[in-house]
């Protein structure tokens, strides 16, 4: 029996997987299954951990079992696996919008679930991750097990099982609007003159530098923006621009446009 198994070795799998084996779990602890015969020779190959070639096999192996699929192959995987189940299985999903509730009509009323929902920063050890579980099914050492493998590729945030489409808006989702950010300033320093790698670069730092202070000093992100804007200076000017051209209504739309794609998964 082995402590996590992971059905499905996409970049999020995959991400977890490494982050679990840097932060003290062994590759003895862990096995996985992909459908890629190719995929999964190269994560042996790189990690040392065991893959197994069938998602029962997977799922009858494991402790804790993280379901890393896309969430249109829930329904598939869902059914191929309930067989191979024991009772009060330890089950991890991390796919939007899939509920504990749909979670465990599928593979069965006494099936403890883990909802999760981290993201693409995990790939670096700096993912941020909301979950939700009913704790009264788990023993303080399972508890702790959770913590850790949460834990190992990021920071954590428990939520109610009610604001898990709200964690998909403001961490799961929302690097690609961070992308977008440092792609548009980096193309407006390169035409105000700068190399490209080096708009790239001091852009991304200023960003990472900013959710640094955001995170290390507890202060309110409106005053932070105010010790940046010296009066009659560059920085209120743009401040003024982003406002006239919509800025923060554009991320409250986004983020009311990602609410609702939840609910449609």
């Amino acid at each position: 029996m082995k402590t996590i198994g992971f059905i499905g070795m996409g970049n999020m799998g995959t991400a977890i997987m490494k982050g679990l084996l840097s932060c003290g779990f062994g590759a003895d602890e862990i096995l996985f299954t992909d459908v890629s015969e190719e995929q999964r020779k190269k994560i042996t190959m790189e990690t040392g951990v065991s893959g197994v070639t069938s998602n029962q096999e997977c799922a009858g192996l494991a402790e804790y079992l993280v379901l890393a699929v896309k969430p249109q192959c829930y329904e598939t995987v869902l059914r191929e696996i309930r067989p191979a189940l024991r009772n009060r299985q330890a089950v991890i999903s991390i796919a939007p919008g899939k509920t504990t509730r749909y979670l465990k009509e599928a593979l069965g009323q006494d099936k403890r679930i883990v909802r999760a929902m981290p993201n693409t920063p995990a790939l670096l050890g700096e993912g941020m991750t909301g979950v939700c579980f009913e704790e009264g099914e788990f023993s303080q050492k399972e508890k702790e097990v959770i913590r850790r493998f949460f834990s190992s590729f990021g920071k954590m945030e428990v939520v109610e099982e009610r604001l898990m489409d709200a964690v998909v808006c403001a961490s799961g989702s929302s690097p690609a609007y961070v992308y977008l950010l440092i792609e548009a300033l980096a193309d407006g320093a390169v035409k105000c003159g700068l190399p490209r790698r080096t708009a790239y670069e001091m852009v991304a730092q200023t960003v990472l530098g900013s959710a640094k202070m955001v995170l290390e000093t507890g202060k309110h992100p409106g005053e932070l923006k105010d010790m940046v804007c010296s009066p009659g200076g560059t920085t209120i000017a743009a401040v003024e621009a982003l406002e006239q051209w919509g800025f923060r209504n554009a991320l409250m739309k986004a983020t009311d446009a990602c609410y609702d794609a939840c609910k449609r998964v």
